[in-house]
């Protein structure tokens, strides 16, 4: 990548329910809730697009930059956004925005915000007329369709919204390069041996995605499922350090998905050597699984926390079901806003 910055990263996101109280109100087995390694998760009462917005403009106004000079807006997200057969990014545009700009919805899971972020850049680099990217994401993870608390119960999912705007011409973070990995053979962990349904939600309600996983375990043996994914993830990474022209040993803060303590421990702290102190696990354990925006969320952290020195590097690394895997390396090389 040349030439292009990261120039703002925004975030919202509501109170946090411990979980002592969610233990309390009866929303989750003791037990299984401290086994993933999360003291609280965000829950909001606002629909994700409303809190896209709030991020939007937070992200924006740290970016120093105008609505007029966003050549393009991207939406990612996981999950309902509160309308059927209706356009969230369009609504986020009109709210946050106000230009005409081109606005879109991607959906790649989990690594939706990363995955939006490489066709931000790809769009960027394409004309020279086009000046900045604006990248949003936002997620309620709420019943009737999907339990917080029980549908995932290695990970508990936060409610919450991220933003992060590109730039071709100045920001606090040069980004050094991007890469994805996609392995499809491994996208039946998202449906399990279901058949196709005719209409949202009515297959199962709420969402099981522990059935769907262990179809996937019986089919390939739970090592080589493992194995399938660390591979994926390692040529990530090492297409992302290599095309920066760095080291992995090299960098100075990662930041990953916030999954279970199992998860990041089997799947980034163990196999990689990831010194859970150079990520946002102590922070993320806080707010939950932000969807697709675990990473500009906690790039949003890093930059007004005043963690962040020039000269740094940060990486960060998004995996979705399907499977994807995007890795970006940036430099910092100014102040953060």
């Amino acid at each position: 990548m040349n030439g292009l910055y990261v120039a703002g990263a925004g975030m919202w996101l509501p109170p946090r329910m411990t979980l002592d109280e969610a233990a309390t109100a009866g929303l989750r087995e003791r037990p299984m809730g401290w086994s993933t390694g999360f003291a609280s998760v965000c829950v909001a009462e606002k629909a994700p697009p409303e809190m896209a917005v709030l991020a939007a403009r937070d992200a924006l106004g740290r970016s120093g930059l105008e609505p007029d000079d966003i050549a393009l807006l991207l939406h990612a997200c996981t999950y309902h956004q509160g309308h059927d057969m209706w356009s969230p990014a369009s609504y986020i545009q009109r709210l946050a925005v106000g230009n005409r700009c081109p606005a879109m919805e991607v959906r790649q899971m989990s690594n939706g915000g990363m995955a939006a972020l490489e066709l931000a850049a790809a769009y960027l680099t394409a004309a020279p007329g086009r000046s900045a990217a604006l990248v949003t994401t936002a997620d309620r993870f709420c019943l009737p369709g999907f339990d917080r608390w029980r549908s995932d119960p290695s990970t508990i999912c936060g409610d919450g919204a991220a933003a992060l705007v590109l730039s071709r011409h100045s920001g606090w973070a040069r980004l050094l390069s991007l890469a994805t990995v996609s392995d499809p053979g491994l996208e039946r962990g998202g449906r399990g041996d279901r058949p196709f349904s005719p209409a949202p939600l009515s297959a199962a309600v709420p969402v099981d995605m522990t059935a769907n996983t262990d179809v996937l375990v019986t089919e390939l043996g739970l090592q080589n499922l493992l194995r399938r994914i660390e591979r994926g993830q390692r040529e990530a990474f090492d297409r992302a350090t290599a095309d920066a022209g760095v080291k992995f040993s090299d960098v100075d803060w990662f930041v990953l998905p916030n999954m279970g303590r199992t998860r990041m421990k089997a799947q980034f702290f163990d196999p990689f050597g990831i010194d859970p102190g150079r990520t946002l696990w102590d922070w993320g354990s806080t707010v939950g699984h932000l969807g697709a925006g675990d990473q500009f969320a906690g790039l949003a952290l890093l930059s007004r926390q005043g963690t962040l020195h020039t000269g740094d590097l940060c990486l960060l690394a998004g995996i979705g079901a399907g499977f994807t895997w995007t890795v970006a390396v940036l430099e910092v090389v100014a102040p953060t806003k």
